[in-house]
């Protein structure tokens, strides 16, 4: 199954650009779930009929929901609240009723990787585009699997659980009580629910699609997301280009916007795959009106699936001639007094801009010290020499 996550700045028209891409998908033939991420219904504006939590038929092979994050939260509590009965009823503590729940921040984020974990299962579709929130929530959301997951490992760490016969004694040895068993084994089903949805992120059949308007603020936007994206080695799709004004008007009031979006569209063609969508003259709604946009469907055939799974990190060796292994990381757009590095352990916790990530490190790189490291081309070179107390003898 393939799956098109599509984001862009506030005001782009990235919901638009979702409902239609779903909607040339299906007229092509392909069995498609649209899936929308906002609290208020604007896939159902977009649309021209309203979209709710429960699958409906928009078109001919064209499915779409809307999440409820309220109802999921409620759920996930209840049974949170039935796992940890007996600590509760120990404490004197009194549950909560649904009816009296409100969902914490975050919860939206927590449904969303549900959905995309249980939508990618195989079924009934064969492409799942989810319209994401604006860039800067999206690319939030999309680092969530991964970072929550480190910091479970980092705080109920899995091979603990193996002492768990010798847990009492160790509490009394410690002074301190140990987390009882039912948190481990919520951190565990947490953990497997958030690798499943991670997998999905990482699988070789998704992508990001960027929506923006050409202009000034669009492609500040583009370059923030862009540069998010490759820290987190997520493949883009293409980058549509919405409200693309038409030529032939320099004698009219619009010569200064055509010329200003002309001059965006020539940068982003030296970097993305650039597909422009004609402004129609007013809010797109309803099949016509998206069919008329013409945007790019998504490509679910055996091609889709014969790219790389995410951006490579590739470690070179320049041993005989340096003395170093170099390990490349692609960061289009980074700037060089935006860049930070800090190893630490077997990790190198990496800041390009608003944006930080820790890697674990290759396990050829484990055993070398940090030498240097230099912002190339829009791509991070960070040199490892050997460390002569870990790294084998030869000879």
């Amino acid at each position: 199954m393939r799956t098109l996550l599509i984001t862009g700045p506030g005001g782009s028209g990235r919901t638009t650009v979702a409902a239609a891409t779903a909607h040339a998908a299906a007229r092509a033939g392909v069995r498609t779930l649209l899936l929308g991420t906002d609290r208020t219904d604007t896939l159902g504006a977009v649309l021209g009929a309203p979209v709710g939590p429960e699958p409906s038929e928009a078109a001919p092979r064209l499915t779409v929901r809307r999440l409820d994050a309220d109802e999921d939260f409620r759920t996930d509590l209840a049974a949170l609240q039935d796992r940890a009965s007996s600590a509760l009823d120990l404490l004197g503590a009194s549950r909560l009723d649904p009816e009296e729940l409100t969902p914490l921040p975050g919860a939206g984020e927590l449904a969303l990787l549900r959905a995309l974990r249980d939508a990618a299962l195989p079924g009934t579709h064969d492409l799942l585009v989810v319209d994401l929130p604006p860039v800067p929530r999206a690319l939030d959301l999309l680092a969530l699997p991964e970072e929550l997951r480190r910091y479970l490992r980092r705080l109920l760490p899995p091979e603990r659980q193996a002492a768990r016969a010798l847990r009492p004694v160790l509490g009394r040895l410690a002074g301190v009580p140990l987390p009882a068993e039912w948190l481990y084994e919520t951190a565990a089903r947490l953990d497997l629910q958030l690798a499943a949805a991670e997998t999905v992120l990482a699988d070789r059949g998704t992508a990001v699609r960027l929506v923006a308007e050409p202009g000034p603020a669009g492609a500040d936007a583009v370059r923030t997301a862009t540069l998010g994206l490759a820290l987190r080695g997520l493949r883009t799709d293409v980058l549509v280009a919405t409200r693309v004004l038409p030529e032939g008007a320099e004698d009219s009031w619009l010569a200064g916007p055509v010329a200003q979006q002309r001059k965006a569209l020539a940068e982003w063609r030296e970097t993305h795959d650039v597909r422009p969508v004609a402004h129609l003259g007013r809010d797109p709604r309803g099949a016509d009106d998206l069919a008329a946009l013409a945007v790019p469907g998504a490509d679910t055939g055996p091609s889709a699936a014969e790219g790389p799974s995410a951006v490579e990190w590739p470690v070179t060796d320049s041993l005989a001639d340096d003395g170093v292994l170099v390990w490349h990381i692609p960061l289009p757009g980074a700037r060089r007094e935006e860049l930070d590095l800090i190893r630490r352990g077997d990790e190198l916790v990496v800041t390009a801009g608003p944006f930080r990530r820790t890697v674990p490190l290759p396990s050829a790189l484990r055993r070398c010290t940090v030498d240097g490291a230099a912002l190339r081309e829009g791509e991070l070179r960070i040199r490892f020499r050997p460390d002569p107390r870990l790294w084998p003898r030869t000879g």
